[in-house]
């Protein structure tokens, strides 16, 4: 598996997001650690969660749990970089609400430790911006917790060009990632993605299929990338990873799964080699 860099950590450079294994249509349990593993066996060292990937009120941070106890039960499980996250909240009905108050996020953190089984977090990331509560406020509390050592490295999550430039000034120059969404269907994180690749700070795009609901559909509506796909024998979502590992050294993409086998045909796009001509057609797609 060939490696990218966030912050002081080499990871691989397709990463696996845990969400689909705890939200609605999520599988059984032995299923989900079974995909785990098989992203441990195909190479994969950067796993993204949040406390709030749940249903139920009452089972907050069962995505955190879940990721735990997969790791837990692999021979390789410690030398994977869990990356989490804190200020968005579900209440169990199936809405999404947010939190960005120090104190909350704080606690949080510290719940999240106890879940993960960690002594510190390998990277903790700012979930949501909250319109309550001033963004310097949210991001201090990260910078809080680095300087604590809860947290070993920082990142944040749905944020715009100033709160990247503004996150990095308040952590002194420590943020080593932006998650923010990015897909063939959903570009406008693009000013984003080139500002990380100008600050050397990894870009991790989420749903980067266009969300659980439409990875299906990748093929059949950006006719490109089925095109491109039929040309090397892949699927359309390994040339869709290739497209977004080709925007820049700094993109890490973390694709959601909940089965071995999408695990297995997502990790190939890492050597897939698109030709300028292709992804000059993608990025027109």
């Amino acid at each position: 598996m060939k490696t990218r860099r966030i912050g002081t950590v080499d990871v691989s450079a397709i990463g696996l997001g845990g969400m689909p294994m705890s939200i609605e249509g999520r599988p059984d349990e032995t299923r989900s650690v079974a995909t785990v593993h098989a992203a441990l066996d195909a190479g994969v060292t950067l796993i993204d969660t949040a406390d709030a990937y749940h249903l139920y009120a009452d089972e907050v941070g069962h995505n955190e749990s879940l990721i735990a106890k997969a790791l837990a039960s692999h021979d390789r499980g410690g030398e994977v970089l869990v990356a989490t996250k804190g200020g968005h909240l579900r209440p169990g009905d199936g809405s999404w609400t947010l939190n960005g108050s120090p104190e909350y996020l704080k606690a949080a953190c510290d719940a999240s430790l106890r879940r993960l089984g960690v002594e510190a977090i390998g990277l903790y990331q700012f979930h949501r911006p909250d319109p309550k509560v001033p963004y310097a406020e949210s991001v201090g509390a990260i910078r809080d917790l680095l300087d604590a050592g809860k947290i070993q490295q920082a990142g944040i999550s749905n944020a715009d060009p100033e709160m990247i430039r503004q996150a990095n000034d308040i952590l002194g120059g420590r943020l080593v990632s932006v998650q923010n969404q990015f897909s063939p269907a959903f570009r406008s994180s693009e000013p984003e993605l080139e500002l990380c690749a100008e600050l050397g700070i990894a870009f991790l795009p989420w749903s980067p299929f266009g969300g659980i609901s439409r990875a299906g559909e990748l093929g059949s509506k950006f006719a490109p990338f089925a095109r491109v796909a039929e040309a090397h024998g892949v699927s359309a979502h390994q040339v869709c990873l290739a497209w977004l590992l080709a925007k820049s050294p700094t993109v890490i993409p973390i694709p959601g799964s909940s089965r071995p086998a999408t695990v297995r045909d997502s990790v190939e796009a890492a050597d897939l080699t698109l030709t300028p001509a292709e992804l000059a057609e993608l990025d027109a797609a």
